[in-house]
């Protein structure tokens, strides 16, 4: 089997079916498998799944009578993945004509290359418009060459939309699942599978996937709760001290601590939490370092946060 797409699902009954097409309609040369696991949803998600698996002998299901979280979702799904090469794609994204394709492609013909992730289109999901580019325009993306590792993952956060990336296959899939982050699952999954494969980490600019933007999507549900927003953190965080097991450098997972800090500091100060805002400049700073010059004069003006707002407005004008 050259390719298993893994696909968790849990009450997307308004988006699995477009998902799962987007996939089992692609025309390939080689032979592939997508599966597809509902952890016990309560909406009609195993309906949409069971249709489709009357027309598409490639789609192979997985039911749980239970809900397990997506931790566990994600360990059934690479505990039953057979191919060579890995893609995953969330269950309310959309793959384009010729992703799959594409990617087995330079994967086949860059031996390199552990792990290869293209340009998705971020899109909103009630009116079908394009918001942006995913990676290109990035608030980091000027400092992620065309073949990063992961060091810059760790560094300067997730330039790879989590449903553009495919990788190869190796020993340690079981390790790749961080069960004690309890809200980003997708950006310790790629530090560590970058960690096992010790990947060189490859960008296609070809637009091949949909990012779907809608109010149920977990990354909105963050951007509206500083509750989620600081749990998230301390995944990212938690994503980042796991590095030390492949022999990266303590002072870049300091880096790399201190620049996820210094965001969420940006993020509380544009919510006008103040206390929030002196709290997590203050930690990103602690060590020293400062990410860039708006994280230093952050921290250095922390006692009136309106001037450091004008000033940070005023560097992306």
């Amino acid at each position: 089997m050259k390719l298993s797409v893994i696909v968790p699902a849990y009450n997307l009954e308004r988006y699995i079916g477009e998902c799962l097409r987007s996939v089992l309609d692609q025309h390939v040369d080689f032979d592939y498998e997508v599966l597809v696991c509902d952890d016990a949803s309560s909406d009609h998600t195993r309906e949409e799944i069971e249709a489709l698996c009357q027309e598409f002998s490639h789609l192979k299901p997985i039911f749980k009578t239970q809900n397990a979280g997506l931790a566990e979702n994600m360990k059934t799904l690479l505990g039953e993945a057979g191919g060579k090469y890995i893609a995953y794609l969330d269950g309310d994204d959309v793959a384009l004509p010729g992703k799959l394709q594409k990617q087995v492609d330079y994967l086949d013909n860059h031996p390199e290359c552990q792990m290869v992730f293209h340009e998705s289109d971020m899109f909103d999901s009630q009116t079908n418009e394009t918001i942006r580019l995913y990676s290109q325009t990035f608030y980091n993306w000027q400092h992620i060459p065309p073949q990063s590792d992961i060091t810059h993952l760790i560094r300067y956060g997730t330039y790879m939309q989590a449903s553009s990336v495919m990788f190869r296959r190796h020993n340690h899939l079981a390790c790749t699942i961080a069960t004690e982050c309890r809200i980003i699952l997708d950006y310790p999954f790629y530090i560590l599978n970058a960690g096992f494969l010790n990947a060189r980490i490859d960008y296609m600019p070809d637009v091949l996937g949909r990012y779907r933007i809608h109010p149920d999507s977990f990354g909105a549900q963050t951007q509206r709760s500083a509750e989620r927003r600081e749990q998230s953190l301390r995944d990212i965080c938690l994503a980042c001290e796991q590095t030390a097991q492949f022999g990266v450098e303590p002072d870049i997972i300091q880096q790399g601590i201190a620049h996820h800090q210094f965001a969420a500091a940006l993020y509380f100060l544009f919510r006008d939490n103040d206390e929030k805002f002196v709290e997590w400049i203050e930690k990103s700073s602690a060590t020293g370092y400062f990410f860039d010059e708006r994280h230093r004069f952050a921290f250095g003006n922390r006692a009136n946060p309106s001037k450091v707002k004008a000033f940070i407005r005023q560097g992306s004008a």
